[in-house]
């Protein structure tokens, strides 16, 4: 049976990953809500089960034999979805230049098909830099996996997308934060710096 957004967010309030205070995202953008998936992912139990789910929900776009994912937050899962489809599993990392690329001797064979998956889409940034990197090395990107959608399915990754919970996230421009103006301390979790 397909696991419900509620469910989905039950795994993260049992797991402590959903939180609540005053966030400096990756974007640069803040939020007064968190979703550290590592601490939903750390129980292979819970990882294995959200990675079954997005292979289900993926069935339209098979066969897909390649999964790629950004480094660090769409390791696990990414890796449980390629696991699910019987399919090979690859990541990106960030250059000296910061632009993301295949290293540690990934390759991608020209005409592959493949799914870019993360944990958590906010601004779609990250998804669409590893289309970019698939696309450039020949790939054919057929659709792209997350288990939350914190924009309210307001993204476009040029592709056709699937998650497991779609989320209308406040966020705020740092400049125009009422967190930031009220005197609240801001945190930056997760695993880059805030751009």
């Amino acid at each position: 049976m397909a696991l419900t957004t509620n469910e989905v967010l039950q795994a993260f309030r049992e797991s402590g990953a959903y939180l609540k205070g005053h966030f400096r995202l990756t974007s640069g953008l803040h939020s007064p809500e968190y979703l550290q998936c590592a601490l939903v992912l750390q129980h292979p139990d819970r990882a294995e089960r959200l990675g079954r789910e997005l292979v289900d929900r993926l069935h339209p776009w098979r066969p897909i034999n390649l999964v790629a994912a950004p480094a660090i937050g769409g390791l696990i899962i990414g890796h449980e979805v390629a696991r699910g489809l019987g399919a090979r599993f690859i990541f990106t990392e960030r250059d000296a230049n910061g632009a993301m690329a295949f290293r540690r001797g990934f390759t991608v064979e020209p005409g592959e098909r493949a799914v870019v998956i993360e944990d958590v889409i906010t601004t779609g940034g990250s998804s669409k830099e590893v289309a970019d990197a698939l696309r450039a090395a020949g790939a054919d990107v057929v659709a792209a996996g997350a288990i939350i959608d914190r924009s309210g399915g307001r993204i476009d990754l040029g592709v056709p997308r699937v998650t497991l919970a779609t989320l209308q996230v406040i966020t705020y421009p740092p400049e125009q934060c009422p967190l930031c103006q009220n005197g609240m301390p801001v945190v930056k979790p997760g695993s880059r710096p805030a751009a």
